[in-house]
């Protein structure tokens, strides 16, 4: 442990008796300002050693993306696509990374707990955890597919990987994080201001949908999304981007059920 000291100087004598100009307020000001870029920020400690991540097989397109997360000057992704383009996926892959190069120290997984436009699940038991943990599914199972089984259970018991609905985000200031925003094709234009508005220093946010899988009619993902399709988001380190079927994944056959589905609108 160092012990510091600290001079005090007469600025008058320094003025008078040496000839030294110096401009006080000028100076009050500069420190001020140091000062308050100092103040630290309230985040996770980062993980100690490395987690090994799978490397898979993936298109040029899902390579861009992947490049666009990683970018240090990426502050927020807008990203839509058909369903088994691996928008998901991606993101974990990109949110374990950020891990493993200390840039974060936690993955916090955001989702509207809407059900199905023509299912309903009704009551739901236990606390809240338990309630979510149907929702959670879709995290977990990336986590699996890119993790080895006690990696995955070491995040989850040092609880680096986070979850909870819109509903609970308002007042949060989410910081060092990696967000997650899934399905934000089920967010009103509200839901998204709400989402937009927690990320805090140093976080990085993903908001991933697909419009042809809205379970809600006031869906204000395309809006928005649309909204900050533009050179001066993107100049503010917010990007949108888009997948389509030739960057499906999860079955070949998937590119010709969606261009059917797609000849009923």
């Amino acid at each position: 442990m160092f012990a510091f000291r600290y001079a005090t100087v007469n600025l008058f004598t320094l003025n008078i008796k040496y000839g030294v100009n110096l401009d006080v307020s000028r100076m009050s000001k500069k420190n001020k300002q140091k000062e308050d870029k100092s103040v630290p920020v309230p985040q996770r400690d980062k993980i100690e050693g490395f987690l090994t991540i799978r490397e898979l097989q993936w298109t040029d397109n899902q390579k861009k993306f992947i490049q666009l997360l990683q970018d240090k000057n990426t502050k927020m992704v807008f990203c839509k696509g058909p369903a088994g383009t691996a928008k998901s996926l991606l993101s974990v892959y990109a949110a374990l990374n950020a891990i493993n190069s200390k840039k974060i120290g936690e993955i916090f997984y955001v989702r509207n707990p809407v059900e199905s436009s023509t299912h309903n699940l009704g009551f739901l038991k236990g606390d809240l955890h338990s309630k979510l943990d149907p929702y959670l599914q879709p995290l977990m199972d990336k986590l699996h597919e890119l993790l080895p089984k006690q990696q995955v259970e070491r995040l989850l018991k040092e609880e680096r990987v986070k979850g909870l609905p819109v509903g609970f985000l308002r007042g949060l200031s989410i910081n060092a994080s990696y967000i997650i925003c899934d399905e934000a094709q089920n967010l009103s234009i509200h839901d998204l201001l709400l989402i937009t508005t927690r990320m805090g220093k140093f976080s990085k946010l993903i908001l991933i949908g697909d419009i042809r899988q809205a379970d809600i009619k006031n869906s204000g993902f395309e809006k928005v999304y649309d909204l900050f399709d533009d050179k001066k988001s993107s100049d503010k380190g917010i990007y949108t981007f888009k997948f389509g079927t030739e960057d499906i994944m999860r079955n070949d056959i998937l590119a010709y059920i969606i261009e059917k589905f797609e000849e009923l609108h």
